[in-house]
């Protein structure tokens, strides 16, 4: 079966090719999405027609066009993989049958969410606002020699936008469905060496009804509030200095519990915010390049119920908190020469969490080094490719025993690109990828809820490889790729008792995910020599096989089909409209809101989503600017469905706003 797909993947892109090389002259002479620069899958910039991994790029105008005002609803319009989205503001998101961690603890998840190349301490994508965002830049597949732990599924790198050009100015306002509110300011320019790109927003919303028209109380947030700053002074060409902060705050989001239960005055305060400064060089006319970076932030959550605090127990009615302060550093440096890239860095990062149910902080420091190397053959048509990485792991139980667990880690990767003609690459990938045993898993030593929780110290990291090829296609208004992998996930790290009745944790579980990726994409304006864009897309997601070995069973929270489609029909600087459609399918899931424990497994539906978008410029004129009007229906179609069971989302929403860009 593996060896049918391969092939007949090679054979639709050939015949792709050669029905291509008959068209119009004048598609033939676009840009090449396969010149597009990417940064993340070798971490420096590379044409995508040399990267062997599957890369997805959503770029500024995808962004913008988009309905979503935060990264977890961009990620639902594209066929990534499983969204776990609860009202308020808290989501995880998948990808390849894995996923970030559902309460946002980066260093216990699969998938790994960075912000301009490195961490941001979480993994809640629901706290990384749309604004300042020039692209995102997302690999499937295993990115650990790049990245270390938890980029076992792959990596989303949002990177922010640089200022660029004379200084802009634009004012956002929107207005709509459920007491809807959000306004925004950022401002954008160069001169004299500096540039800047800064961009502020707040917004709020009430409690929403579903389509079925329930109301449900406490499925709002009172404020959301975001800042990106990323300010730059280039000292002499190829050399710059830069200072990145960004900060979101989430004030009062409600938290229902089960909609079925719906609790009324639950709550979350949350916030995220880092600031970086990195200083990049160039020297050798581009030929010796590097990068240096130091990082440090913090990610907060509280979680408040009124009802039942004891301010005896919990300072100041806090039921629970999670706080994780970080800090990093990064430093690299490449020799690129014109048969061959060799970058050479190390990594350090520092991790301490405080949190109410566990007695005593933790600490976890990871310094690593690694090596990535790439041969340009045959004329830059075959790209070869390796790495390798080495992390050491220690982890602190800080308590008047002062425990201490370490773990080491090597990863390797292989890859190769071959460029059979200009616009058609096949590709193939291996990688492995781990992630690293928690803190309480290896150290644990306290009482909860009248049972002892034990650490076990002989515990392994979790370990995946991954072999996937596939094949890239772009000619003129023609993109479409095709990719297929398969994943070995070994040495998964779960709950279980030991022998005196403890709760403990064991390497324990193994599974198996293999699955095929699709992307289609064309514009038919090109075709009949429109100037109107009129693009239709579509992506694919498809596991053939995703089970846990240990019971022969599909993995929980883990649907086999998510399919993205949309139509965007555009006339180029006065208007634009995109319908969008995100299916997911049905998925094995444990029922928790029956009450019974253990929770039994039900399987929770498949639906369908809907949302439209569109903007109309107004006015536009050289001194005053562009003023634009812009809606958007979320949800178009009033569908009742739910990401995780038991919390419906809300029904049609319907929004209207104003932009002044000069």
């Amino acid at each position: 079966m593996k060896k049918i797909l391969i092939v007949l993947a090679a054979v639709v892109a050939w015949a792709g090719i050669a029905w291509a090389e008959e068209t119009k002259d004048q598609e033939s002479q676009e840009p090449l999405v396969l010149d597009e620069v990417v940064v993340t899958s070798g971490r420096v910039s590379e044409e995508k027609k040399e990267v062997s991994a599957h890369v997805t790029i959503l770029d500024e105008k995808t962004i913008r066009q988009s309905s979503a005002d935060t990264l977890d609803e961009i990620l639902a319009e594209q066929a990534t993989g499983h969204i776990h989205r609860y009202p308020g503001s808290l989501t995880s998101v998948g990808m390849r049958g894995f996923r970030t961690e559902t309460h946002g603890n980066d260093l216990l998840g699969h998938i790994l969410i960075l912000l301009d190349g490195r961490r941001i301490g979480t993994g809640n994508a629901a706290r990384i606002p749309a604004r300042n965002i020039e692209r995102i830049e997302i690999v499937r597949g295993p990115a650990a020699v790049q990245y270390g732990s938890a980029a076992m599924g792959g990596v989303i790198n949002v990177i922010t936008k640089q200022g660029k050009g004379k200084p802009s100015l634009i004012l956002e306002g929107m207005a709509g469905s459920d007491s809807f509110w959000e306004g925004a300011v950022s401002l954008s320019g160069e001169a004299k060496g500096f540039d800047g790109a800064v961009s502020v927003s707040a917004r709020s919303r009430d409690d929403y009804e579903t389509g079925e028209g329930d109301h449900y109380a406490n499925t709002g947030l009172d404020r959301q509030e975001a800042a990106s700053v990323n300010l730059g002074y280039t000292l002499a060409p190829g050399h710059r200095i830069g200072l990145v902060h960004t900060r979101s705050e989430v004030d009062h989001a409600g938290g229902p519990s089960y909609l079925s239960q719906n609790d009324l005055d639950d709550y979350s305060d949350s916030i995220n915010y880092s600031t970086d400064l990195s200083y990049e060089g160039a020297a050798l006319e581009d030929m010796l390049l590097w990068k240096a970076r130091y990082f440090t932030g913090r990610d907060r959550t509280t979680w408040v119920d009124p009802m039942e605090s004891n301010p005896d127990f919990f300072d100041d009615g806090i039921d629970s908190q999670q706080d994780t302060a970080f800090q990093g550093a990064q430093a690299q440096v490449s020799l690129n020469h014109e048969v061959f890239l060799v970058t050479a860095g190390f990594d350090w990062a520092e991790y301490e969490i405080e949190n109410t149910w566990l007695p005593r902080k933790t600490s976890y420091e990871n310094p690593s080094a690694f090596l990535l190397a790439k041969v340009r053959l045959l004329d830059r048509r075959l790209i070869l490719n390796g790495g390798l990485r080495y992390d050491d792991y220690e982890v602190e139980v800080v308590d008047p025993q002062g425990r201490t667990e370490k773990e080491d880690q090597v990863t390797p990767r292989l890859g190769a690109a071959f460029t059979v003609v200009e616009g058609l690459k096949l590709r193939v990938n291996y990688g492995e990828a781990f992630v690293m045993p928690g803190a309480d898993q290896l150290a644990a030593d306290y009482v909860a809820f009248g049972r002892r929780q034990v650490g076990n110290p002989d515990l392994q990291p979790e370990t995946s490889w991954t072999l996937d090829g596939g094949v890239d296609f772009v000619r003129g208004a023609w993109k479409a790729s095709l990719t297929y992998f398969m994943t070995e996930y070994e040495d998964m790290i779960q709950a279980t008792t030991t022998a005196g009745g403890d709760s403990t944790w064991e390497n324990l579980g193994e599974a198996s995910v293999e699955g095929l990726e699709a992307e289609l994409s064309y514009d038919v304006g090109a075709w009949f020599d429109w100037t109107w864009e009129v693009r239709p897309e579509v992506q694919v997601a498809y596991l053939t096989t995703y089970e846990d070995e240990s019971t022969g069973e599909d993995l929980l929270y883990v649907s086999d089909l998510h399919v993205a489609a949309a139509l965007t029909v555009a006339d180029p600087g006065n208007f634009w409209a995109r319908i969008q459609a995100s299916y997911w399918g049905p998925q094995q899931v444990e029922d928790y809101e029956c009450g019974l424990f253990p929770a039994p497994v039900v399987e929770k539906g498949g639906f369908t989503v809907v949302n439209l978008s569109a903007e109309k410029t107004l006015i536009r004129t050289q001194k005053a600017g562009e003023l634009s009007a812009r809606i958007e229906v979320k949800n178009l179609l009033d569908h009742t469905y739910d990401h995780a069971k038991g919390y419906p989302m809300a029904g049609a929403r319907y929004y209207a706003g104003l932009t002044w860009r000069f």
